[in-house]
């Protein structure tokens, strides 16, 4: 078992969160991973009230909480209401400014958990009153930006050790086993969020056809790129791509984003069929770099036990390194 800050701090028995990846971290998903020891969060997505009421429903009496896209919350405000009146453990703001919404947050007694993508997003977080701040690097699954993890974190983790101590701090990005969890302790970080290797479980919403193309894909076959959030007609700040499996959708578009902006409606309709399909090919498999580290489907309470352990086992072996 491992014992961190943000173990003590949250009641939990594993220090792992559930990233609230749109649509594959459902309440099924975000209940499993609560079930089993860590902190499941629903993701909000791009403000759909019916889906994310059914979903608390499926979470159940789980401690859950739930993920949201902080600008696109800004057109939806009503979903952190939404969100807020499911006794949520924590709500978790990324990709936008979080002054809008952390007060509400932190005065309703909710864990405050704020994703950043740089030191200046920390500083912010921060000024806001995070509880916990989230250290994204660029190997990250889905939406994000240019820090490699491996500098991000422990830069981050000086800087709330110098100005804000009681802040946690959880490594995202890159982490899909007990070594990246061991990692990231050592880094600095009192856990870690987890996105692809939960995404690659069997609680997750994801069609059989995308998980069977990141079984068989490699870390080198992931690409960052704006196209797919293009073709959806989606306002996402430039700052931010995505990393997603390459294939027929992306070889077509990557570098063409001009061309494919004139033709968004028309592209927009045919992503959205492939989306509800499951098509891997003409759709986006929304993984990271440790996908080339998944070889299989799993329970989440598996994956999760298999972490802890490696890591407890990593971090034990460790003085094999020092000479004495």
């Amino acid at each position: 078992m491992l014992r961190t800050r943000l173990t003590e701090r949250l009641g939990l028995r594993h220090p792992m969160i559930g990233a609230p990846m749109a649509f594959a971290a459902g309440g099924r998903l975000a209940g499993a991973i609560s079930e089993a020891g860590g902190l499941g969060l629903i993701g909000g997505g791009y403000g759909d009230a019916d889906w994310l009421s059914r979903e608390f429903a499926v979470a159940g009496n789980k401690l859950v909480g739930c993920g949201f896209i902080t600008w696109s919350l800004s057109a939806k405000p009503a979903l952190l209401d939404l969100a807020l009146e499911s006794n949520p453990k924590a709500i978790l703001l990324s990709f936008s400014d979080p002054v809008a919404f952390a007060a509400r947050i932190r005065n309703r007694g909710v864990t405050l958990i704020c994703q950043i993508q740089t030191r200046r997003d920390a500083e912010r977080a921060i000024d806001c009153g995070a509880d916990v701040i989230v250290a994204q690097g660029s190997e990250a699954g889905g939406h994000g930006e240019k820090r490699g993890t491996f500098a991000l974190v422990p830069e981050i983790a000086d800087l709330v050790a110098k100005i804000s101590p009681d802040t946690l701090l959880c490594a995202a990005g890159g982490v899909g086993d007990g070594r990246g969890l061991a990692a990231a302790l050592l880094l600095g970080a009192d856990g870690v969020l987890v996105g692809s290797r939960f995404w690659a479980s069997e609680e997750a919403n994801v069609s059989a056809r995308m998980h069977a193309a990141a079984l068989a894909a490699t870390g080198d076959a992931t690409i960052r790129s704006r196209v797919m959030d293009l073709a959806r007609k989606l306002p996402w700040p430039s700052r931010y791509s995505a990393r997603v499996l390459k294939n027929d959708f992306i070889a077509r578009w990557h570098g063409r984003e001009a061309e494919l902006c004139s033709v968004a409606d028309e592209e927009a309709e045919k992503y959205r069929k492939a989306w509800a399909e499951g098509d891997p090919d003409n759709s986006n498999t929304f993984v990271g770099e440790t996908v080339g580290l998944i070889d299989r489907i799993e329970p989440v309470a598996r994956i999760m036990d298999r972490m802890a352990k490696e890591a407890a086992t990593l971090l034990r072996q460790g003085t094999q390194f020092v000479a004495a």
